[in-house]
């Protein structure tokens, strides 16, 4: 059996920089031929010079793969409507992160003050630019995304005429938001559709399967999927794929990540398959959604997969993948 999926879309990516770039960009490119680009580097790419510059260096490591690349600034307060009027045409999106509370973060927003945000955000909302969110307080780990909802309605009430993407959504809370504010739209990885805290921490430590936000409950995971495989119009796929050197994983200070950008779309089409969901659901999860939320139209593309067996390969370079050694169901088919 073999199913095709038209211009597969990876909304929430994370590339990297220098030798790791060259390792794990082509693996989207050969998967996907869109991604959202987060702009969480060191330091983080907040200026229109920096993302011109990360876009050259990404398209210099893919080769000769082609996959259109969505960029994003790193949110700030003080972005005037001139100077994201500038930059408008080079980027898709701005990404917010409340400050220290992911990989490289520090820079980010501390507190939620309207009134400090409102001339980012209506300049934003003016020139229709979305915002997307990492939403998790510093509350206790298992609460964070939950105890942030509440901001997430803020924003969407202060701001109707801005699109604000709740990026890779893990409860159910987040779930039933989707449906109250008419701007709010959500990303959903497919690590959180397979696993919860058991998972990570239930038996042996599984530090590959560690990120932020942490899998949560059974009845979480049921949310995510219950919106993912029935396709709803405002949820779509973003891996946040992100990928941590072996050794930043497997320690004391283990680095919060999964890396899934070569398997996403297989153990996707398991998901849909294992749980009865027609693959135009799959579709539509993958690629339909994402450009009618964002308004993009990328180059088409098909890409088959086939219910081939596959083995994950234990690393790519120095980086282990979510399921290192594990046979799935389903393969690429270059």
């Amino acid at each position: 059996m073999q199913i095709k999926l038209t211009t597969p879309l990876d909304m929430h990516l994370h590339l990297r920089d220098e030798d790791m770039l060259k390792i794990v960009a082509p693996l989207s490119a050969k998967s996907f031929s869109g991604a959202i680009i987060m702009p969480n580097l060191v330091p983080p790419v907040s200026t229109k010079d920096e993302v011109i510059a990360y876009r050259q260096r990404i398209i210099e490591a893919i080769g000769d793969n082609k996959i259109e690349l969505y960029m994003t600034l790193f949110f700030k307060s003080t972005y005037t409507y001139e100077f994201l009027q500038s930059i408008k045409d080079e980027i898709t999106a701005i990404k917010l992160y409340p400050a220290g509370i992911t990989t490289n973060s520090e820079g980010g927003v501390s507190g939620f003050d309207i009134d400090e945000l409102k001339e980012t955000l209506n300049a934003m909302s003016k020139l229709n630019i979305p915002l997307c969110i990492h939403g998790e307080t510093n509350g206790f780990v298992m609460d964070r995304e939950a105890q942030f909802v509440p901001i997430y309605e803020k924003l969407a009430l202060a701001f109707p005429d801005l699109k604000i993407i709740m990026e890779h959504i893990t409860t159910k809370e987040s779930v039933e938001a989707l449906d109250k504010f008419d701007n709010l739209y959500a990303t959903i990885t497919i690590h959180h559709l397979l696993i919860t805290l058991d998972d990570v921490a239930g038996g042996m430590l599984a530090p590959h399967l560690f990120c932020k936000p942490i899998a949560k409950r059974p009845e979480d995971r049921d949310a995510l999927q219950k919106v993912a495989l029935s396709a709803h119009p405002k949820v779509m796929f973003g891996s946040d794929s992100a990928p941590h050197p072996q050794d930043a994983k497997e320690s004391s200070h283990c680095s919060a990540g999964v890396f899934t950008a070569p398997i996403a779309l297989q153990l996707l089409a398991r998901l849909f398959e294992t749980n009865g969901s027609s693959f135009d659901n799959l579709q539509k999860f993958v690629s339909d959604n994402a450009k009618n939320i964002y308004g993009v139209n990328p180059k088409e593309q098909t890409i088959t997969l086939s219910k081939t067996p596959f083995t994950v390969p234990q690393n790519y370079g120095k980086v282990v993948p979510m399921y290192a050694g594990e046979t799935i169901s389903w393969s690429l088919v270059d």
